[in-house]
């Protein structure tokens, strides 16, 4: 892929100069980690927690996805029960912050759950068939990717609903009429006309999780953030350290977002060709 025809240039054929000029920053903070031995220090320790952050996104994007999409179908139902139920759901997740939202998971959701999980299994603790579980068994990093993926699953939600509503309703009827369930209509029909409607936001959603996923460094998961925390706390390097954590978030976030429009692009053409 050239970079004349790059994904994300405004207009066919545009350089893409945001590009040179982050590339030469890049290229800049890579020759100071080489020949620097306090960056070259910083680098080594902060990008051990990258495969951290990878995972916390992946996993807490996945399971946005699947409640997403579960949401949304819901809200598409001709329940009024189950309508008003999602609604619910949106607008309660919506409007609480994801920090706030971490918070609660870890230390009010994951207690209760807990609790429940003994209250519930009580005779066959006393019977010695199940072990008492304590809220330290329960992993912080698990809380924190349940914590983004239960933040993100309304506005994903919001995604699917408004791509499947996208899909000409004439097509949808034509399907009933040639017998098709509603599983079949959903899969043959709707879906992959709506996917090419919601991947660009669904794709924007990723990259913005996988910036939000240092909030689970509050939690000591030890992720790109915390790592660059606890060396930063102990050696007061500051400016390196956190220099050193925003060019990795760039690098990441940058990659993801050319590699997902390229495939965009490809996908539309696909679908145009």
């Amino acid at each position: 892929m050239s970079f004349q025809t790059l994904p994300g240039s405004s207009e066919a054929g545009e350089r893409p100069y945001w590009l040179y000029a982050l590339l030469l920053i890049g290229a800049v903070l890579a020759v100071l980690i080489a020949v620097n031995g306090i960056f070259t220090q910083v680098f080594t320790t902060v990008i051990t927690g990258t495969g951290i952050t990878i995972f916390v996104t992946i996993a807490g994007y996945t399971i946005a996805l699947c409640v997403g999409l579960g949401i949304a179908l819901l809200g598409l139902s001709n329940s009024v029960v189950l309508r008003q139920t999602a609604r619910f759901y949106v607008e309660v997740f919506r409007g609480v912050p994801v920090l706030v939202l971490l918070f609660y998971i870890a230390f009010v959701g994951a207690p209760g759950l807990v609790a429940a999980y003994n209250f519930l299994a009580g005779p066959l603790i006393r019977a010695g068939l199940l072990d008492t579980l304590l809220v330290r068994d329960v992993s912080l990093m698990w809380r924190a990717i349940f914590a983004l993926g239960l933040g993100y699953s309304p506005f994903i939600a919001e995604i699917f609903r408004a791509g499947i509503q996208s899909v000409d309703k004439g097509q949808i009827e034509a399907a009933k009429a040639l017998g098709l369930s509603r599983s079949q209509r959903f899969r043959l029909i709707v879906f992959p006309q709506a996917i090419r409607v919601i991947f660009p936001p669904l794709s924007n959603d990723f990259v913005a999780m996988t910036k939000d996923s240092s909030l689970v460094s509050v939690l000591g998961v030890a992720d790109i953030t915390q790592m660059g925390k606890v060396y930063a706390s102990g050696s007061f390097r500051f400016f390196e350290t956190y220099s050193i954590i925003a060019f990795i978030y760039l690098m990441l976030t940058i990659g993801l977002s050319i590699l997902l429009r390229g495939f965009e692009k490809r996908m539309r053409g696909r679908y145009t060709g």
